[in-house]
């Protein structure tokens, strides 16, 4: 298991309150030093704030780009390399969206499609659709959609990146890598309960000396510094190791592949662990399933084992919602809505946090492969959306 982020959230009133962004950097720095020092492998750590609207006020468009950009040179001289502004709130906020990501490279963020109390915000949804439309034709691969999300019913203190945001006291937490953990439980087992219980065994030992630690750096760093704990985002986060892969791990309890018959069986067995664990928890803390992130997903995606259709399916009993979905370039503004409205409404129905981030492919369609060249991402085929 690693520690797939440290993510130190902050709220500005202006663009001007550089001294938490560097107390954030600064902290990050050295409760990732410890982490390390414990054995444990550190992959990134990151910042995320208040929406950005919020203090980005009164400004023109171009003015407001521009401060995002002068924020983002700030943190890379402090060695920040990722940084989240939040969810963009109104439909004017979205469309400047694809213009923020062309003038960044490590600046992440969202939109607001609706939530449990006021439902679903239809206007920012179509909003979301013509800006993911847009970047995926204005970036090269369409890969400004990595660092963009559509969230609907999402709480702030995530985090994993781009969904996250924060509101309040400064505060951190920490997001895992953990896959393997899966993997082990269910080896050598083709008995769902006994993995269950393996699981979750598995799940409460390794997630309580992550959280001894940080209840020690909350005590003896982050106290000082007014910075709070704010806990682990206990969700299965997957690595792109072959030998770690959710796919497989599903398959090692002997239901088929990933996709067939049983694979809403086994989420929900996952999340049903994920939610209750006695350390203190926050986030998703569910089941992520992102397809271009998981070498075994992307490998049955090869063989067309599940579909969107089937996504959107296991996320009504697991994690994330849809997660790096490679998808044809040629879809439409109007497809793309479609999709987004069908996770606002799975997130609103289950009052559960969802979030598309899809990854149109241009100038390619449904079957033809991805050519991402990204440390992050696994090639695999476009999928369809009919």
């Amino acid at each position: 298991m690693k520690i797939r982020t440290i993510t130190t959230g902050v709220s500005l009133r202006d663009s001007g309150e550089t001294d938490k962004i560097r107390q954030a950097a600064e902290f990050n720095q050295q409760a990732k030093d410890i982490f390390q020092q414990r054995g444990y492998v550190v992959q990134t750590t990151r910042i995320a704030t208040n929406p950005w609207g919020e203090y980005l006020t009164g400004l023109y468009p171009v003015e407001a780009v521009q401060e995002l950009a002068n924020i983002e040179k700030y943190c890379q001289e402090l060695g920040v390399n990722f940084f989240n502004i939040g969810p963009a709130m109104t439909p004017t906020e979205i469309a400047l969206i694809p213009e923020i990501n062309k003038n960044t490279s490590i600046v992440y963020s969202s939109c607001h499609i609706g939530d449990a109390v006021e439902g679903i915000n239809w206007e920012n949804a179509l909003a979301a659709a013509v800006a993911i439309k847009r970047m995926a034709q204005e970036t090269a691969n369409g890969f400004g959609n990595f660092r963009f999300c559509a969230a609907a019913n999402c709480p702030p203190r995530i985090p994993f990146f781009p969904v996250s945001y924060h509101q309040g006291e400064t505060m951190f937490a920490i997001g895992l890598e953990c896959s393997d953990l899966v993997s082990q439980a269910f080896a050598a087992t083709h008995n769902l309960e006994t993995a269950g219980d393996k699981l979750k065994i598995l799940f409460e030992e390794e997630l309580r000396k992550v959280e001894t630690i940080a209840t020690e750096i909350a005590t003896e760093i982050a106290t000082t510094l007014n910075i709070t704990y704010g806990g682990i985002d206990a969700s299965v986060a997957p690595s792109l190791n072959p030998t770690e892969s959710l796919a497989f791990a599903y398959e090692n309890l002997g239901l088929g592949k990933f996709g067939h018959p049983g694979t809403l069986t086994i989420s929900a067995l996952i999340t049903g662990v994920l939610k209750n664990l006695s350390v203190k928890t926050c986030g998703y803390s569910g089941l992520m399933l992102p397809v271009c992130e998981d070498v075994g997903l992307a490998q049955r995606a090869n063989e067309s084992t599940y579909n969107i259709t089937n996504l959107l399916l296991y996320s009504a009993v697991c994690g994330c919602g849809l997660d790096t979905v490679p998808l044809p370039g040629d879809i439409t503004e109007v497809q793309i809505e479609a999709i987004l409205l069908d996770i606002a409404s799975l997130a609103i129905k289950l009052n559960k946090p969802l979030s598309a981030r899809l990854l149109l492919i241009p100038g390619k369609t449904a079957g033809e492969m991805t050519n991402f060249d990204s440390p992050y991402l696994v090639n695999c085929k476009i999928l369809g959306v009919n």
